[in-house]
């Protein structure tokens, strides 16, 4: 009795014989394919890796080259703005020519398949009309040409072309194959796009950031100057009224009034150009007129008079020139800082000394005491956000200085420390001299 064909040995012999006949072509197919996926792989794995687009783009197109046996492959990229194919890699041409070599959607075999958004084939470039020959950049004896789009949802981004110097036909895989690699790039080249536009985004929101956060301190010490001044006058004013001190004449404490009255009128000015300023983008360049920086630190010296009332005043009108060029406003404003910071970190008692003069095309101005000063290796970074000097650790808000530095820099000026010849250190601000006329 003969035995079932499906059953037995004889079913094993069978299943091995469908397995393993394969026909030379079959085996060919199969290696084909994974070597294509194994490309596509790796093209994918380099698109996470790259450490530039340069990079990425000219890996892709010199494996191309490879993977198709061509002798060229080229990358063409949308550009935006002028509507035109930019070449942004070539395997086999002049690489000196990316970025400079561009064609108009339509144009060249290259444009054409951009405008009609399917591969195009040419056998023979030399027999097809839309076929442009760059001069300085395309090369003599290529004849077969296949440029692909690269799309993105509905959207052309680039042109993804290989040449061959042998006459032949792309076959449908190969055409199957170099459209996968264009639509795998042109999800990379619109993941870059996404990525460099939200990088400009957040760099502006920092930027936007950093800016209102400056202002903030900027005017939050513009504000408190006035505030210091009012409350001296105040302190004054409730002195004489409890018989504490000497009482001043009438004369005087109308004086201290009006004062007072000034610093808050002054006040009510600055609320406004905050909130015209918050609604700009930080302090920008400040405005670099005439002025007589000598007479600002006068006046401004004599206004902050009572804030050092603790302490020996010495100061001396300059003497000589002492026209400058900057902000005077802001300009009277570091210098209040300066003095403001010398009243309140200066003990009872120290003195307290200002100098204004003319030195290598510049009107500087210095504010020191006679404490022994700020070390030496602080000099800098009290200038810096939120850091104090030592002699003022756990007092203050520590941008002060910083706002100083950035209003100087702003109108064109300087600040800095250096030592003071006594053993001290001084604070010296710097204004450009204004040009004679």
């Amino acid at each position: 009795m003969s035995e079932d064909p499906g059953t037995g040995p004889n079913r094993v012999s069978s299943r091995r014989r469908i397995g393993t006949a394969r026909t030379p072509g079959a085996r060919a197919d199969t290696q084909r394919t994974l070597e294509e996926l194994s490309f596509l792989h790796d093209v994918a794995q380099l698109a996470s890796e790259a450490r530039d687009w340069d990079e990425l783009m000219r890996t892709v197109v010199d494996r191309t080259t490879e993977a198709l046996h061509v002798e060229v492959c080229s990358f063409y990229l949308l550009d935006p703005a002028s509507g035109r194919l930019v070449l942004a890699a070539t395997n086999g041409l002049d690489r000196d020519q990316v970025g400079r070599i561009s064609l108009a959607v339509g144009e060249g075999v290259t444009g054409a398949a951009a405008a009609e958004r399917r591969p195009i084939e040419v056998p023979d470039v030399r027999l097809d009309k839309r076929f442009m020959f760059l001069g300085g950049f395309d090369r003599a004896g290529l004849t077969s040409m296949l440029s692909v789009p690269l799309t993105w949802n509905d959207r052309v981004v680039g042109v993804l072309n290989i040449q061959s110097v042998e006459t032949r036909r792309f076959a449908p895989g190969e055409i199957s194959f170099l459209s996968t690699i264009a639509a795998l790039l042109g999800g990379i080249v619109e993941k870059g796009r996404l990525g460099r536009e939200q990088e400009a985004q957040l760099e502006a929101l920092t930027a936007l950031d950093a800016a209102r956060a400056e202002l903030l301190s900027v005017v939050t010490h513009e504000l408190r100057t006035p505030l210091s001044v009012v409350r001296a006058y105040v302190d004054l004013l409730a002195d004489a009224a409890a018989g504490i001190g000497e009482v001043p004449a009438r004369a005087s404490a109308e004086d201290w009034r009006n004062a007072a009255v000034d610093q808050i009128t002054r006040l009510d000015r600055l609320v406004d150009s905050i909130l015209v300023s918050v609604r700009g983008e930080g302090l920008g360049d400040l405005p670099r007129l005439p002025f007589d920086a000598g007479q600002a630190v006068a006046e401004t010296v004599e206004l902050l008079r009572p804030l050092l009332r603790n302490h020996r005043l010495r100061f001396e009108p300059p003497a000589g020139r002492t026209l400058a060029v900057g902000d005077e406003a802001r300009f009277r404003q570091v210098i209040e800082q300066l003095l403001e910071n010398e009243a309140k970190y200066a003990p009872r008692g120290w003195g307290v000394s200002v100098g204004t003069w003319h030195q290598a095309g510049e009107v500087r101005t210095y504010v020191t005491d006679d404490g022994p000063g700020i070390p030496f290796e602080e000099w800098e970074s009290v200038f810096v956000p939120f850091v104090r000097a030592a002699r003022r650790r756990g007092r203050g808000s520590g941008i002060g200085l910083y706002a100083a530095r950035r209003l100087m820099e702003a109108m064109g000026g300087r600040i800095w420390v250096e030592g003071n010849g006594y053993g001290g250190s001084r604070f010296v601000v710097a204004v450009p001299v204004a040009p004679e006329r």
